[in-house]
């Protein structure tokens, strides 16, 4: 296939559309099923991109889930505790524990739900039949993916439809070197950004504590190699061989630490008893259940847990989970890993950051406020690296 016309643009009024190869040569892709648009081919194409750096780095299957060309999550193949399967919604699916590309989609996903709703897929492998599973009663516009199993293709082809979109794409296809794009009529040229991002970056650590396990220079991996294909301004938190938390697009960088803490904290309250054990009523689904877990564990449960709202959602009214018992409980999160994709400006992030339970930092450094850096990091006794490569993506 040589070229491959869309809908539309980014919008509906923005027609022709279409994506084809400059040197008049095929595409590296097949589409399986449905009619990608615009949007969903720069959301497949920068996420394919993640989940194949991930594969590469850590040797380890990954799934990514992103939204409007930035990933709302993405993780490594670990298996999942029981509590983390509930709170992705996944500990009804048969033989999860068998199939790691289905536990980092799960993941992918979990970490961030309500960003993922309606998200781009992608996996580093052949998409196998668990994997499906989950996807196919999960709101989501499409997947990219290496391959498919049979049953894993029966089973997506039949979503939205039969319009569910599928693409295929050759893991062997290199792109160019030089990559170009136009705004306002100019063309802007420059050079494919092929940095690496692996365990080497990690070696200049800055701060007084050095010990930096392999757990979490993996996670330090997850984290800056997500904000590589995250709009910048981007902050990423992540622990466990997944993102847990993704501030993209911010001008302030310090209001991406926050944004990217706050989606950190909330991915380990959905973990809490008191969110775990929810009376939900059995008629209510999985969309208006996450979006009640997110009231919830916010600030604004009132109006969740008003008369005349909460009896829609649960057979008996919850206990409100109160600003305190949400601190004392984040209070024991620890081992969190931070990636930054431009240098700390000021302490302030790092002051953020610790109250979400990060102990290992990654940023390129290079600011001239760095000591004060380290020195809020030599305080709460953190590993920071500087990589000394900014991360930008636009």
């Amino acid at each position: 296939m040589k070229e491959f016309e869309l809908k539309y643009g980014c919008n509906p009024n923005q027609k022709p559309a279409r994506i084809y190869m400059k040197d008049g040569g095929d595409l590296p892709i097949e589409i399986l099923s449905g009619r990608p648009g615009y949007i969903n081919f720069l959301d497949a194409f920068n996420a394919w991109q993640l989940v194949s750096e991930l594969k590469a780095a850590t040797g380890q299957v990954a799934a990514a889930s992103f939204k409007h060309v930035s990933p709302a999550g993405a993780a490594l193949g670990r298996p999942l505790s029981e509590r983390e399967k509930r709170a992705c919604f996944v500990d009804d699916i048969e033989g999860i524990d068998d199939s790691p590309l289905a536990s980092a989609y799960a993941r992918a996903r979990g970490t961030d739900r309500m960003s993922s709703y309606g998200d781009f897929i992608a996996l580093s492998d052949v998409c196998d039949e668990t994997t499906a599973k989950i996807i196919k009663r999960e709101v989501s516009d499409g997947i990219i993916a290496p391959g498919y199993t049979d049953k894993a293709l029966e089973l997506l082809r039949s979503k939205r439809n039969g319009t569910y979109n599928i693409i295929k794409i050759d893991p062997n296809y290199v792109p160019g070197p030089i990559e170009r794009r136009e705004v306002f009529g100019i063309t802007f040229e420059q050079g494919r950004n092929n940095f690496k991002i692996d365990r080497a970056l990690l070696t200049n650590i800055v701060t007084k504590n050095k010990n930096l396990p392999e757990s979490a220079a993996i996670d330090l991996i997850v984290a800056l190699t997500t904000l590589k294909y995250t709009q910048s301004n981007s902050v990423c938190y992540a622990c466990g061989g997944q993102t847990t938390g993704v501030g993209a697009g911010q001008q302030s960088r310090v209001h991406c630490t926050r944004l990217a803490g706050m989606k950190s904290d909330n991915w380990f309250l959905r973990q809490s008893d008191k969110v775990l054990n929810l009376p939900f009523r059995e008629d209510v689904g999985r969309p208006e259940r996450n979006n009640a877990i997110d009231v919830y564990i916010s600030d604004d449960y009132e109006s969740l847990l008003a008369d005349g709202v909460w009896q829609k959602l649960f057979c008996e009214r919850p206990e409100p989970f109160t600003r305190e018992e949400k601190k004392a409980y984040l209070s024991r999160i620890t081992g969190v890993s931070l990636g930054s994709d431009a240098f700390f400006p000021f302490p302030d992030n790092i002051e953020r950051a610790a109250a979400s339970g990060v102990c290992y930092v990654a940023q390129p450094g290079g600011s001239v406020r760095d000591d004060l850096v380290i020195e809020a990091c030599d305080r709460y006794n953190m590993v920071m690296c500087f990589t000394g490569m900014r991360l930008f993506h636009h």
